[in-house]
């Protein structure tokens, strides 16, 4: 599809990874009248799970809850790698007609809405860097949570002396040979507990350099439940049943841990202490100095880090860099890591919605001074939702709940010959909390520029499945919900 010059459709999508081919399917799906059209910055649909192509690359939730409501999941796989996941997306998006709405090389700079003319204006770069214009009545951020564009990168003292390859698995270049090589993995994350037995299976020797622990768990790479039910019941049947096991069991486990927080950590050290024996200082390197689930959890199916270590082929080393040198890293406590490659998957950049500029009326919105609204919205935004999934679950789960709610808020605006809808917080004493309650680096280094969330609903996020069901498929659409602007007589009512 080419673009033209302020052309118009009632809805614009921003990013064609999983939220955009989601909320793609349900925009056609429950409200069939509507126009809209998916601008994507890249050249392929996937996001995350085409711009990561680092070794081993996989999820670390289970493909029953990560996957969409409408398309089962059928593989054997319950934790998939990189390209089946991505193989899954464009999947859906061809068999529901999805990729034909996808504009590739759009990358959106500013959107500016018009209350006067109910819609945005969207700017954006095509694929020979020419501008792009664009109107809308309503606009979807389905643009993930980080910058695409940079990785957090801390200097490291000496990285020019290094005679080696530095790597940061964001970037990963496609001829880099590690074969025979010793590599350093700095990091504790879900990233580092993916590369480290991937990388070992052809790697000399592979160190996970941390500064502090993470909890990692071991889960069976196949859910054996959902591969049985799968033989012996319809497809989304058994899809359904395994996607609402999986969500229970996490929820359950989550408030486990909040609320018996010690004993879950010993539980998941006992675990740890199984995969590799009783002499093995689980004490220094898998001993978190935080709760189960203040961060997010590392998942390794069938216990493959644990597996490396054990086999010697990698190890774990919980201390500070003092510098780079030549031929590896020196730790503050003196002793010398040899290395050839050095991979820092120290993490994400997190940027809200991709870094657009927005407006109202001329008047420039920073979201961050926003209080949030059902996990979407942003107060006295009209017209504009964003997708962020759960912390505790799967990103999948909420990006869907949060589709079928924009097309509820849709089809009320309709029904009611209204182009605008508004969250408007009608408390002026409401305390706020920080949008994330999370302790992690890169949410901590980018709490200044997230919304905040209040202390009470519809302000208040739930990070619950279950609970968000009730409220976003089924529960009121008015509540600090303004409907405002009727459409002009003779003229057909647009979202």
């Amino acid at each position: 599809m080419a673009s033209s010059a302020f052309e118009h459709v009632d809805v614009i999508v921003v990013g064609a990874g999983l939220s955009g081919i989601g909320m793609g399917y349900h925009l056609q799906t429950r409200c069939p009248g509507r126009s809209y059209v998916i601008l994507e910055g890249r050249a392929a649909m996937g996001g995350t799970w085409d711009l990561f192509r680092y070794p081993g690359i996989r999820s670390d939730s289970d493909m029953h809850t990560l996957g969409f409501v409408f398309q089962p999941w059928t593989r054997a796989k319950a934790i998939a790698d990189g390209p089946s996941i991505r193989a899954y997306i464009e999947e859906t998006a061809t068999t529901h007609g999805v990729d034909r709405q996808i504009r590739y090389g759009h990358h959106v700079k500013t959107a500016a809405w018009s209350t006067r003319d109910a819609r945005w204006t969207v700017t954006a770069t095509g694929p020979d860097q020419e501008p792009v214009t664009m109107t809308c009545n309503f606009l979807c951020m389905c643009s993930g949570y980080y910058d695409y564009a940079k990785a957090h990168s801390p200097e490291f003292a000496g990285a020019a002396d290094f005679a080696g390859r530095i790597v940061h698995p964001q970037f990963w270049p496609e001829d880099l040979d590690y074969a025979g090589r010793r590599v350093v993995v700095i990091g504790s994350g879900a990233t580092a507990v993916t590369l480290v037995p991937e990388l070992a299976k052809r790697a000399a020797h592979v160190t996970m350099l941390q500064r502090s622990p993470t909890y990692v768990v071991s889960r069976p790479a196949e859910d054996g439940v959902a591969n049985w039910l799968r033989a012996h019941l319809p497809g989304k049947l058994a899809y359904g049943l395994t996607r609402w096991k999986n969500v229970l069991w996490g929820i359950v486990f989550f408030r486990m841990a909040r609320r018996q927080p010690e004993k879950i950590k010993q539980r998941i050290l006992g675990m740890v202490r199984d995969h590799l024996g009783p002499d093995y200082d689980i004490a220094t390197h898998f001993t978190p100095r935080y709760n189960p689930w203040d961060q997010r959890m590392c998942l390794v199916p069938d216990g493959d880090l644990f597996g490396a270590i054990t086999t010697g082929r990698a190890a774990v080393e919980t201390a500070t860099i003092e510098r780079f040198t030549p031929v590896g890293i020196r730790l503050a406590s003196g002793k010398d890591l040899p290395a050839d490659i050095i991979v820092t998957a120290t993490g994400l950049e997190l940027q809200l919605l991709s870094g657009v500029a927005f407006t109202l009326d001329g008047a420039p919105v920073d979201p961050a001074k926003t209080l949030h609204y059902k996990g979407m919205m942003y107060e006295g935004v009209p017209n504009m939702a964003s997708v962020f999934g759960y912390t505790n679950a799967s990103w999948t789960l909420k990006a869907d709940l949060t589709a079928m709610y924009v097309c509820r808020l849709l089809n009320t605006m309709t029904r009611r010959g209204l182009r605008q809808a508004t969250p408007r917080n009608d408390d002026p004493t409401m305390a706020t909390e920080p949008f994330l309650d999370f302790s992690s680096g890169y949410v901590q280094r980018a709490a200044g520029k997230l919304p905040r969330q209040g202390t009470k609903k519809p302000w208040k996020l739930n990070q619950n499945y279950a609970l968000d069901i009730l409220a976003l498929k089924y529960g009121s659409v008015d509540d600090n919900m303004v409907f405002t602007n009727p459409a002009p007589a003779n003229t057909r009512v647009a979202a």
